[in-house]
């Protein structure tokens, strides 16, 4: 039986947004552990051939548009498909959620709390007194762990995190790794449920 999912992500994707709480109800019908794993994509698009959103061809540009408003309806998620403060530096969020991470929380909450202040609520996560606000939210000592997050340990974190990712293979966000057979994307989740209903 599969014993781990390890999910690495950016917490400013709408594609992980929209796969991040249908991930942990799949895990739990299996009983299989998730491990989150933030990352910053500026760190993992120039090494495996990604490009920042503004950088894509206008007909890639045109078709995510497509998706991201076909996504929502189909799985009754609200979304605003061009939200006010996106793009975003996603690093200082990562930052925040590996150093929650390190001290033993659960950031499963925290991660959602960044996507929806994003995608749903139009605030900015770029801003480190929104994510203070969001952390604290979710029961944690915001100020606290961003005084860390921003700090030598915070970066090292992430560094660590991303280095991760790409020994994995990881070149997109969300990327599932299920024992080692990774899934690529929010609509590869009906795949890894597959995959964890044939290993029991």
């Amino acid at each position: 039986m599969a014993s781990r999912i390890t999910y690495y992500f950016t917490p400013v994707s709408p594609w992980t947004y929209l796969g991040h709480a249908r991930l942990g109800e799949i895990a739990a019908r299996h009983g299989v552990s998730v491990e989150y794993v933030p990352v910053t994509m500026s760190a993992i698009f120039p090494k495996t051939g990604g490009l920042p959103l503004a950088k894509r061809a206008p007909e890639r540009q045109a078709y995510r548009m497509v998706e991201l408003k076909r996504w929502p309806q189909r799985l009754g998620i609200p979304l605003n498909v061009e939200p006010k403060h996106f793009p975003a530096d996603d690093r200082t969020a990562v930052r925040l959620a590996l150093t929650a991470k390190a001290h033993g929380h659960d950031i499963a909450a925290l991660t959602l709390g960044m996507l929806r202040a994003c995608w749903v609520e139009e605030r900015d996560i770029a801003d480190p007194a929104t994510l203070v606000e969001i952390a604290a939210a979710c029961g944690l000592s915001g100020q606290e762990l961003l005084e860390e997050a921003q700090g030598e340990a915070g970066q090292q974190r992430m560094e660590e995190a991303c280095e991760r990712a790409l020994a994995a293979g990881c070149f997109g966000s969300p990327w599932y790794d299920l024992d080692g057979e990774p899934f690529w994307g929010q609509d590869r989740l009906d795949l890894l449920e597959h995959a964890l209903k044939a290993g029991k």
